[in-house]
């Protein structure tokens, strides 16, 4: 059986932090995210039907951060399998540029090309 593991593992949800645009407080981790929306993981339950000023700070090469500002409205709440945890849905509703640049660098960094592995 194959015990080496070749490739470091980085679970998205424990890196890019959500924060509440209005007080710079962190609500949670982002889960996953599209150009319609995205799933934060947080310690408390959203309220449903809420739209959220929101705030995500990517870090830059110079060690900085960039914050991305966005507004989204919570679709769905409810309990993690994790204990503690909870999942919420969200659809994005006001997004600028930087909002999108941050998806296509996530798909690129995170999608596999069988065609360039083969070369």
């Amino acid at each position: 059986m194959f015990t080496d593991r070749r490739i470091e593992r980085h679970q998205l949800s424990c890196f890019l932090q959500v924060f509440n645009r209005l007080t710079d407080k962190p609500i949670g981790y982002l889960g996953n995210v599209s150009a319609e929306g995205l799933m934060l993981i947080s310690q408390l339950p959203m309220m449903v039907d809420v739209a959220f000023e929101l705030r995500l700070k990517i870090p830059t090469v110079d060690g900085d951060f960039q914050a991305v500002d966005f507004t989204a409205t919570c679709l769905w709440s409810h309990e993690d399998i994790n204990p503690q945890h909870y999942d919420s849905g969200f659809s994005v509703a006001e997004a600028p540029v930087e909002y999108g640049q941050l998806i296509n660098a996530l798909l690129q960094y995170f999608s596999f090309d069988p065609l360039q592995a083969s070369a």
